[in-house]
């Protein structure tokens, strides 16, 4: 069975950084067109954060761009997001998905355990 397991959330204060980990098993994170993070802020739309693509490539949402890395590490089967010069509206369930898993099973914010991360002023 194929499984993502988000950790690494945690309670920051503006301007400081936090590392999420996507632990994967069942499947090898070279496999998924991209691997994916979402993120859901109370009372908004489940939204994409960043992708990582098979290649290395990545892409990110406008609101993050600059401040967060994704990141693979194919030897621990793990992705990362490095998240820098957080911000109050960084605050929210953060998820990981690989594309296949969203395909079948659609919005990952619907069925993910994600990792919950807090940002003060």
């Amino acid at each position: 069975e194929s499984r993502v397991v988000e950790s690494g959330g945690d309670s920051a204060q503006a301007g400081g950084s936090l590392r999420l980990s996507c632990s994967a098993s069942g499947f090898s994170i070279e496999d998924p067109t991209y691997m994916t993070w979402y993120r859901q802020a109370p009372g908004r739309e489940c939204g994409l954060v960043a992708i990582i693509r098979h290649d290395g490539g990545a892409d990110y949402a406008d609101s993050v761009s600059g401040r967060f890395t994704i990141s693979q590490d194919k030897a621990k089967n793990t992705v990362y997001l490095q998240m820098n010069s957080l911000k109050p509206e960084d605050t929210g369930v953060y998820y990981c998905a690989p594309e296949f898993m969203t395909r079948i099973r659609g919005r990952v914010c619907d069925w993910g355990q994600g990792t919950q991360v807090t940002v003060s002023s």
